[in-house]
C-alpha cells in the first residue's frame, strides 16, 4: 500500500517497510511538478541519489526518458565521487524530521495519520 501527498515544491511517498527504494522512486519523481520557465520547459535536471538507487532498468533509464540526469553513485565503486555534498542536504532534512519523536518511531497504526504528521514535519522545515 502506498500513499502520496503532493505539494507545490514537496513530494512525499510513504510505503510499507519491505518495499525496495527502486519501486517507489519513479512514482515519487512523477509526483513532483515540473518547473516552467517563461522561455519554455525547464530542461534536464539532475537527480542525486545514493547507491541504493543504482538500478539501470528501473531507475536510470526511466529518468533519462523523463529528461532527468541521474547522478547516482555506482555500486562497488570507490567513494569520493563528490555526490556527498549534495546528499548532505537531504541527510540534514532527515535529521530535522527525526527531531520529532513521533516521526522517528511510528506510533500510529494508520498510514494516513503518519503521512499527515510527516507532511506537517516537512511544512515546519520549509
Amino acid at each position: 500500500m502506498q500513499f502520496t501527498e503532493r505539494m507545490p515544491d514537496l513530494a512525499l511517498i510513504h510505503t510499507i517497510a519491505n518495499v525496495h527504494d527502486s519501486q517507489a522512486a519513479m512514482p515519487l519523481v512523477d509526483s513532483i511538478s515540473s518547473i516552467k520557465r517563461p522561455g519554455g520547459d525547464a530542461g534536464p535536471t539532475p537527480l542525486y541519489a545514493d547507491r541504493a538507487y543504482d538500478a539501470e532498468d528501473k531507475i536510470r533509464k526511466p529518468l533519462r526518458q523523463r529528461r532527468i540526469i541521474p547522478r547516482i553513485a555506482r555500486r562497488n565503486t570507490e567513494h569520493g565521487s563528490g555526490l556527498g555534498k549534495h546528499r548532505s542536504i537531504i541527510e540534514s532534512v532527515f535529521a530535522w524530521l527525526f527531531q520529532q519523536r513521533r516521526l522517528r518511531v511510528r506510533y500510529e497504526k494508520r498510514s494516513d495519520t503518519y503521512l499527515a504528521f510527516l507532511t506537517i514535519g516537512c511544512i515546519m522545515i520549509c
